[in-house]
Parts: structure tokens; sequence; C-alpha cells
């Protein structure tokens, strides 16, 4: 059995780890002051899914915005970076706080996370942070998240807790994560045109969808329904269904869940836990670029040979993260590199047989080696 609509996220059969992902906009309202009374209702909803034999996980954003109300700054907090991580040092304290008490007032134990970009890209700290989810939630305890705002820069960052709730779900080997968003999901034009249409499930994102989903459009936090396809594009990929429902309402789990109201990404055949982790990562250090033949051959299972590289781009040691693209630059996979970006330039469009003249010694099998490669 697998995951196919939204109720079968209460499924403990089905479903028995759930990521549950609340954005500011939900916690915060516009005075900078936290939904209290919201947060206790839907923490009651989480209590009784916890009773019934899931395991649960909150991804929750906020900390920027209750900091910034705290301090006085202005744009929510957002104006500058070390203004957001200023607000966001200030607003995690009360963040914590809050979701200690409403789910103690529940009987549960909340345990606060807060984790880098880093943290789930390098594979080590990867697997220190599954091993403590792990940990976390053998114990009963539920896993607040949060990205860790104080310390995170522009550069290096998730930039919204939409693909944050992604890669937890992976990291926590979870089936599934349910975005909370202030509409009732995917629709097949903007929801506020007449007759537009909400897409209660999804089986393939392509080219159309995304373009549909357009920019980011939250004034509070930094998602919109950009960040969640890119969120279910991580998650199906890992064989995790992802849903999005309207988390504007009392009670907003019983609303999704009982009702069906939402849209539900279900899952790709799994690839692996390294390949699903290696699918999920979002800092590429660097592009090779392949001819139409490669792109073939690896639609096929191959791995990416020098023969088939017409262009490198970047400046990347071996090991590093980089995209694989074909010849209209779009990126068709995403794996580990056999070899820095120099080589990679000198080698490119070179057979086996002449590859050795160019580095003294016997090439590897691969560039990029299809074990260490997930297609996109």
């Amino acid at each position: 059995m697998t995951i196919s609509s939204l109720p079968d996220l209460g499924n403990p059969a089905l479903c028995p780890v759930l990521v549950v992902k609340l954005g500011s906009a939900l916690l915060v309202g516009e005075d900078g002051t936290l939904r209290r009374e919201w947060l206790s209702g839907l923490a009651e909803e989480l209590a009784a899914l916890q009773r019934g034999g899931q395991k649960i996980i909150i991804v929750s954003s906020g900390a920027i915005a209750l900091g910034a109300a705290r301090l006085g700054l202005g744009g929510r907090g957002r104006a500058s970076l070390s203004g957001a991580q200023a607000a966001a040092s200030v607003g995690q304290v009360e963040l914590a706080g809050l979701y200690a008490q409403v789910l103690g007032t529940q009987g549960l134990v909340a345990a606060q996370m807060l984790l880098t970009l880093d943290d789930l890209e390098d594979r080590k700290r990867y697997l220190n942070a599954s091993a403590t989810f792990d940990r976390l939630l053998d114990l009963g305890a539920i896993p607040v998240v949060n990205e860790n705002d104080s310390v995170a820069t522009e550069e290096i960052r998730f930039g919204d807790n939409d693909r944050l709730a992604a890669r937890v779900a992976q990291a926590a080997r979870a089936d599934a994560v349910l975005l909370f968003s202030d509409v009732d999901g995917l629709y097949d034009r903007p929801p506020q045109e007449e007759g537009a249409r909400l897409v209660r499930r999804v089986d393939t994102i392509d080219d159309g969808l995304r373009a549909s989903a357009g920019p980011p459009q939250s004034g509070v936090g930094t998602g919109g329904m950009a960040s969640k396809l890119a969120a279910a594009e991580i998650a199906t990929r890992a064989g995790i269904a992802l849903a999005i429902a309207n988390g504007t309402h009392d009670r907003p789990l019983a609303r999704a869940l009982d009702r069906d109201i939402g849209t539900i990404f279900t899952a790709q055949d799994g690839p692996g836990a390294r390949k699903g982790w290696l699918g999920g990562r979002l800092a590429k250090s660097g592009v090779i670029e392949v001819d139409a033949g490669c792109v073939e051959a690896l639609r096929t299972g191959a791995s990416v040979l020098a023969a088939g590289i017409t262009q490198v781009t970047g400046d990347f040691a071996r090991g590093d993260f980089i995209a694989v693209a074909g010849p209209d630059g779009s990126e068709i996979a995403l794996g580990l590199s056999e070899y820095d970006a120099a080589t990679c330039r000198a080698l490119a469009g070179k057979r086996a047989e002449e590859q050795e003249d160019v580095l003294g010694h016997a090439p590897r099998s691969a560039v990029v080696h299809r074990d260490h490669m997930v297609m996109l």
C-alpha cells in the first residue's frame, strides 16, 4: 500500500512518520504576536495522531518574525541579513518556549533542533542528524525543527522551510510531509481567478506545473507555491509523499485529512537512502554539460564518461556535488564528481585510451559514476 490521498497521512499503517511544516504567517499575526490559540488547537490534533501510533516532526518558521517584533525591527526583520540574524536569535527563544508549553499541555515532549544547510548537505552531519531524529522519535518526543537563521547567510541557507521540511523528512526517514499554507493546495491557475480548480493529486511534476507556480508570494515568510513545488520534487524523488493544505482554519489537520481538502504529490519509487540524499541536496559546486548521446546513455542507467562532456563550469574538487546538464543547459542529473574541475576540462571529449596521456595514469571508470548520481 502507498500514500495516495490526504486521509492516508493520518493512517499509522501507511504513514508511521509524518513531518508537519508551519509557516510564519500561520504562527505570527500581523502585529507580531503569536497565534497561541490556533497552535494549541493544532497541538491537540497532533497529539491525537501520536496517541494513534504515529510519530510527528514539526518544521516551524516564525523566529525572525517574533524576534523582529520584540526588537522593533522594520520589514519583519528581513530588511538586512544582520537584522534577520539578530531577530532569529531573540525569536527562537520565544518560539521554543511556546512549543514546550503547548505540546507539554498535551503530555508531549518538545525537542528543539536548529539546522543549517551544511548540516544536511554534508554526508556525515546528515547521518548524525538522522540518528538524532531516530532517537528522539523512539523516545516519544516531537522534534521541532527550524533553520538556524542566527548563523545562516544568504549564500548558505535553505531559504525557505518548505525545502527544509522535505530534507528533514529524508533524514528522519519519514513517509510524508504536510505543508500548511494559506490556500487549500495547488490550483490549475491562480486561485483568485474565476473557475480555478484545486488539483487534488499530482503524480508527475513537469515544466508546465513549475511555470504555473509563479514566484514566492508570502508577505511574512519566504515561501510560496514555487518553493512548495521544489520541496515536493525533493520529497517525492526520495520516495516520500508531500501534501499541501490550508492551515489558516481552526483545527486545520482535521479539515485537510478528514475532508480530503488539499493536494497530494505521490511518491516516486524510492532511489535508496544515498541517492535520495543526493537528489535532495541544494548547493552545487559546478556543472558538467554533456552531449545528446551521453544524455541518452544516462537515461538507460549509464555513468557520465569524459567522452560525452562538452563543457565544464565552476571550481570544484573531487567528491564535490555537481549537476549534469544536457546540450540545452537543462539539468538532468546530480552527483559526485570523480575529478576536480580542471581535470574534467582536460578530459572533456576524450575517450578512455586518450585520457591516460592526459592524466599520466589509468583513468577512473567514469567522471560521475551512476552509483553516485541521481537522475532528475
